[in-house]
């Protein structure tokens, strides 16, 4: 299926779907092989060949071993690069596995060890960067110092917009021009490709933690990255080596969400915006982080620079709690319908702190503040969500 022959929501149901007619199935087919028959030592050679290096195995060869290709994996891929206007995508593990892949593949493959992090950026990002676990340096910055960050050995610039969990928007384009002909990967999870597509902003890839609205119900582990044929190469010969492949079974449960996402997406999003204009007003909540709100300070959200990224505002609200961190610890305990734990994005409410938990060993100045709460707004009705958060602010 080309993609620009449907709109997102045919592709979200037809993309990835091709030849099911020839093997004379409706369902995606699971394929659990952790090995596959070789046809013969040349030919299986040379699929082990291709495999290792990155690229596809040959029409006549072999997927050779479950840990180089899997063609669950393979379908998924292929669907989640068409909602992103991408030319190819690479699924990992986990989100985690797909960012550190993408920073081995395009800073120590190529030489160019030093990575540039826009904050915000999510907790598990920013203590990969700071951490030095791959063996790269990095430099920490704002989206309007990017230029002066990028040295000689810059391989890559990560950023993340809509940002974890304050909901800032950084311009994805005028980091794409401060960067060159430095590659920029964005960390799209919170948007979607239903709501940005960073590659059309000039981004060179668009990262997902796919175990978040992408797998929508809290089952699957996964990451996932859609990029250039090029750069897909270099992810999946990382990929092949550390064996961060994932899973069939999680490549069919992400091909299956990917089905229902604009749906979901916009039902969570419709939500969002109910339990956001709520929350604005009410007096035990000193700020609404939300890119659906008119006004923001700071000119972060809801600005023109949403309307130009977003094609809607989405479905997470963060809030600053005018008690501070005990009050946030009251408001967490005290909620019901909204379940206390980490991740976000399924079809059931999420209440978390992210100060206390996703982004502990950050740093102290780039840390959100103690008094902020984030909200994953699911597909529960809005009045009974808005009445559980009333009766928890209370």
């Amino acid at each position: 299926m080309s993609e620009p022959d449907f709109h997102l929501d045919t592709l979200a149901v037809h993309a990835g779907r091709e030849g099911l007619d020839e093997l004379g199935v409706h369902a995606l087919p699971i394929d659990l092989s952790s090995t596959n028959p070789l046809p013969d030592i040349a030919r299986g050679g040379e699929s082990y060949e291709a495999l290792t290096g990155g690229h596809r195995p040959p029409d006549d060869g072999s997927n050779v071993y479950g840990r180089l290709w899997n063609p669950t994996v393979a379908r998924f891929e292929t669907a989640l690069a068409a909602l992103e206007k991408a030319e190819d995508a690479v699924a990992f593990a986990s989100g985690m596995a797909a960012m550190t892949a993408t920073v081995l593949a395009l800073c120590a493959g190529t030489g160019r060890r030093h990575v540039v992090g826009v904050r915000p950026l999510y907790g598990g990002t920013d203590s990969l960067l700071a951490g030095s676990l791959l063996g790269v340096e990095h430099t920490f910055c704002r989206e309007d110092e990017v230029a002066d960050a990028i040295r000689p050995d810059t391989g890559l610039v990560v950023m993340e917009s809509p940002a974890n969990p304050t909901l800032e928007l950084a311009d994805i384009a005028g980091v794409v021009a401060q960067a060159g002909e430095i590659p920029v990967v964005v960390d799209n999870t919170f948007a979607t490709p239903v709501l940005q597509n960073p590659i059309l902003h000039g981004a060179r890839m668009s990262l997902h933690s796919a175990t978040k609205y992408i797998g929508g119900h809290g089952d699957v582990i996964a990451g996932v990255v859609a990029c250039d044929a090029e750069t897909a190469v270099a992810l999946r010969r990382v990929r092949t080596a550390t064996g961060g492949i994932l899973h069939p079974l999680g490549g069919y449960l992400l091909h299956r969400g990917l089905t229902t996402l604009p749906v979901r997406m916009r039902a969570q999003q419709a939500n969002a915006q109910r339990v956001a204009a709520f929350l604005s007003t009410h007096r035990a909540v000193s700020r609404t982080y939300y890119p659906g709100l008119d006004a923001d300070p700071r000119g972060l959200l809801g600005t023109e620079r949403s309307k130009a990224q977003l094609r809607g505002p989405g479905a997470m609200v963060s809030i600053a709690l005018t008690g501070g961190y005990a009050a946030a610890e009251r408001f967490a305990g005290s909620l019901r319908v909204f379940t206390h734990a980490v991740s976000l994005g399924g079809v059931d409410s999420l209440v978390q702190h992210p100060a206390a938990i996703s982004h502990r060993h950050v740093a102290p100045e780039a840390r959100p503040g103690a008094d902020i709460v984030r909200l994953s707004i699911g597909l529960e009705d809005a009045d009974d969500l808005i009445a559980d958060l009333d009766r928890a602010l209370a």
